[in-house]
This record gives structure tokens, sequence and C-alpha cells, in this order.
């Protein structure tokens, strides 16, 4: 399968242009950052629960929904998904121990 992040995002900007009475992503960002956190929020809270429970098409299922809400998200928050790949991609020039070291987390 070749769907990209990327192509997730262009789906997203494209349905953030409709009313909000036509489309789900239209009335989320709508209703601002504050909810679109929320949906995220609640949506990361599911794919926790299905991965201890080791439910493989929950875990899948829920995977699905988390990366569409952090792009809502996101793009409620004004961030593109362009400035979180460049975050990661400077975070790959060290180890994840040493990165998360320089942060002191």
């Amino acid at each position: 399968m070749s769907f990209s992040l990327d192509q997730l995002d262009a789906r997203i900007a494209a349905r953030a242009a409709a009313s909000p009475d036509e489309s789900y992503t239209a009335r989320l960002l709508r209703d601002g950052v504050e909810r679109a956190a929320r949906k995220f929020g609640e949506e990361a809270i599911e794919l926790v629960v299905a991965a201890v429970a080791r439910d493989r098409a929950g875990t899948t299922a829920e995977a699905a929904d988390v990366l569409y809400h952090l792009l809502v998200a996101l793009r409620a928050a004004d961030i593109s998904l362009a400035e979180v790949m460049a975050e990661l991609e400077s975070r790959t020039a060290q180890s994840g121990l040493a990165e998360k070291a320089s942060r002191g987390a």
C-alpha cells in the first residue's frame, strides 16, 4: 500500500475547506485546537487500551484514528506536517538516548 501521511494531510486540507455541516474534519477544525487535541487524546487512549489487550485489529484501527486526529490537531494549531518531519529528521543525527538526555527528559 502506498498511502502516505502526506496524502492524508492533503485530504485533511481539502476537507477543512468544506462546510462543517458536511465534513467531520471541518467541524473539528471549526471547534478549535482544544477540541482537536481532546479528540487526539481520546484516540491515543483507545490505542493504548487496544495495544495492551494485544488486539491487533483494534490497535491497527486506533492507530489510524490517532494519525488522522494528530494531523487535524496539528492543522488546528497551525503546525505543518513538514515542521514535525523536520523536527524528527533533526533528531536522527544522534541516538534516541542522547536526544532524550539533551532535552533533560
